[in-house]
């Protein structure tokens, strides 16, 4: 005797060996035994071998009229040997049954399982759906399958091409565009990012740098919501002198800027004065929601996406010829450059002029400077030779001065357009460390520094940044700055550009005022602040170091370099000589730190952002600079003033 039984979801059949009331031991047509109950037994059988039975079962299955079953089926619920009597005979034979039980099971769209042989016709409603749902499949099928076809013909279906964007950066990998996105790619043994490549897809890299970036960071969009826009005070104390501010010339949030005053004593006064946005922004107001939103701009080779509006930048950038609300530092300095006292003051600024980078450089520099006259007359002149001595002061009393030291260059960017709209890239280099950057950087860090220790003396918490054993964080716990030489630094001069500066300003104002400060000690909402700036200002300087990569390997083109040096700086990490680019090289040989090489360009990825080079030739090590993991020293106060509309105070980095 045979039995015909259900395990596990699936029928089998085995010969019966031996028996109890509740389990057999069976043995199936391969021979192997097994132990099953009793109650999973749909039928016995015999007459037909077991290798035949399923087979010829499953074919008369087959046959069966799935709506005419379900019509006879009834509502309610029912047996499979009772259906197959309604159906066959009275008496059917064991086949029929089989026939009949498999048929039920495999189809629970139109019958629910219920148990040990047991069925019950779906309602008729829910009939209705499945069936529409199982037509809505088999079309999607068909749609997927056509579509990978043209998918791996490398042609992008024309239903896809509105997907584009979501596919490359954000996919739903519930819809059938990317299901068959996905299946082609793994049939073409690609990811689904060089498969659309190839379907041309990514006509612009440069556009999907971007749109990978703001779908991230800016998914509803880069423009700002409908506010009231704070307009400046009105009825601040006139501070009584004339600044002036040192900026790239298409900077537009000036955040600083500087004064001189000569004292009777025969002293000087430096004021640093830093725009102040603080004092139209109202606490919780949605004007600071979009601050601690956006909290940073955001700069790139040929364009920036502002922390602030435009209107509001407008009303409290440090403007030439306006009277600016400003919070301005004043230390008065001995002429043997010796600070003897420092007073913080909400005032409004008189900006005499902002003065540019382009007009200055052929002007006030290392040579000029190093003249015994100073060079030739310009604006400005005497003002800016006395803070560059100053700033050499202040750069001896940190323990950082070092005259000998060589300094690798800034490199500015500049995107230009033909009248075709082809973009040309201009990539120039800027010394670091010339008289301009360490006046702008010295002086910077005495203000953050100085009002860093302000805060902290007046037990209101603020935003530090602090390094030890070379690694820099973000804190609110006044902590050294190893590199920076100083007990403690606050991030509060560029407000205009950066949400940690604004948060300093907010207690600065408070703490000016006597009044109580926006963040009190151990405010939850200041530390979740710290962090969002942190992750946030680290990716923004991530997209900006991918974005200036690709523009340096489209420049490699565009000059139809072929052969280029470089230096070893670790392993197979590269730095090419005139540009800020440095790249993993797959393939070089294990070189020394410091071997200069010759490299030849034999293809370009830009979606890797990775070049395929060959190397032509090795040179003797010579003795680097080591890399410093973090900005430090005068690049850190770079950061804060000669970052501008996209140009880069470091070099960036690839791996």
């Amino acid at each position: 005797m045979n039995v015909f039984y259900e395990e596990s979801g699936d029928f089998k059949v085995a010969a019966i060996m031996s028996e109890t009331d509740a389990t057999l031991q069976v043995e199936d047509a391969r021979g192997k035994r097994s132990k099953i109950k009793a109650h999973d037994i749909r039928l016995r059988f015999d007459k037909i071998t077991l290798a035949e039975f399923i087979p010829q079962a499953t074919v008369m299955a087959d046959e069966l009229d799935l709506d005419f079953l379900w019509e006879v089926a009834g509502s309610e619920e029912f047996c499979f040997t009772d259906l197959a009597v309604e159906y066959f005979s009275p008496k059917p034979s064991s086949l029929e049954l089989a026939a009949m039980c498999v048929r039920l099971h495999a189809n629970p769209m139109y019958f629910y399982r219920k148990g040990r042989g047991r069925y019950k016709a779906a309602p008729e409603d829910n009939l209705r759906a499945a069936k529409a749902g199982q037509e809505k499949k088999a079309r999607e099928a068909a749609l997927m399958a056509e579509w990978q076809a043209d998918l791996l013909a490398s042609r992008l279906p024309e239903a896809l091409r509105s997907q584009v964007k979501a596919l490359l950066h954000r996919p739903d990998k519930n819809t059938i565009e990317w299901k068959a996105l996905a299946a082609a790619a793994d049939a073409a043994q690609k990811s689904p990012l060089r498969l659309l490549e190839s379907c041309g897809a990514i006509p612009d890299v440069e556009a999907w740098l971007l749109d990978g970036f703001l779908v991230e960071y800016f998914p509803k969009g880069v423009g700002f919501p409908d506010i009231q826009l704070p307009l400046p005070p009105n009825d601040l104390p006139v501070a009584g002198v004339r600044a002036f501010s040192i900026d790239d010339a298409a900077t537009t949030e000036i955040d600083d800027a500087l004064s001189v005053t000569l004292l009777p004593d025969g002293n000087t006064r430096v004021g640093i004065h830093i725009a102040a946005p603080t004092l139209g922004v109202a606490a919780g107001s949605t004007m600071e929601n979009v601050v601690l939103a956006r909290l940073s701009t955001v700069y790139f080779p040929g364009d920036k996406i502002t922390m602030l509006p435009d209107a509001v930048v407008e009303n409290f950038t440090l403007a030439e010829g306006r009277d600016c609300p400003a919070v301005s530092l004043y230390v008065t300095v001995t002429p043997e450059f010796e600070i003897v006292s420092a007073e913080s003051r909400l005032d409004s600024v008189h900006i005499a002029a902002n003065l540019r980078h382009h007009d200055l450089d052929p002007v006030f520099n290392e040579e000029t400077v190093a003249l015994s006259d100073g060079g030739p007359d310009y604006p400005w002149k005497s003002e800016l030779h006395y803070l560059h001595r100053f700033a050499i002061a202040l750069e001896k009393a940190r323990g950082k001065h070092d005259p000998n030291r060589v300094e690798r260059p800034d490199y500015s960017f500049a995107i230009d357009k033909d009248e075709s709209g082809e973009k040309h890239i201009r990539i120039y280099p800027r010394k670091r460390g010339s008289p301009m950057d360490k006046l702008v950087a010295e002086l910077m860090i005495l203000c953050n520094s100085t009002w860093g220790k302000q805060l902290a003396d007046a037990r209101i918490p603020a935003i530090y940044r602090a390094q030890a054993m070379g690694r820099v964080k973000m804190t609110t716990q006044p902590s050294p700055h190893v590199g920076l030489g100083v007990a403690q630094y606050s991030w509060a001069s560029s407000p205009l550009r950066r949400a940690a500066d604004f948060i300093n300003q907010q207690q600065l104002v408070a703490m000016l005022r006597g009044e109580s400060p926006r963040y009190a000690p151990r405010d939850p909402m200041l530390f979740a602040a710290l962090r969002d700036f942190d992750q946030t200002y680290n990716a923004y300087a991530e997209f900006q170091s991918r974005m200036e990569r690709y523009w340096c390997l489209r420049w490699l083109e565009q000059e139809g370099i072929s052969d280029i040096g470089a230096t070893v700086i670790k392993e197979n990490l590269v730095r090419f000589d005139g540009l800020p680019l440095m790249l993993r090289i797959a393939g070089l040989p294990e070189l020394a730190r410091g071997t200069p090489v010759k490299l030849q360009m034999i293809r370009t990825d830009y979606l890797d952002l990775a070049l395929e080079c060959r190397l032509l030739e090795a040179g003797e090590p010579v003795t680097v600079v080591e890399e410093e993991e973090e900005i430090t020293e005068a690049a850190e106060a770079e950061v804060e003033t000669a970052v501008v509309e996209g140009e880069a105070p470091l070099a960036p980095v690839a791996s």
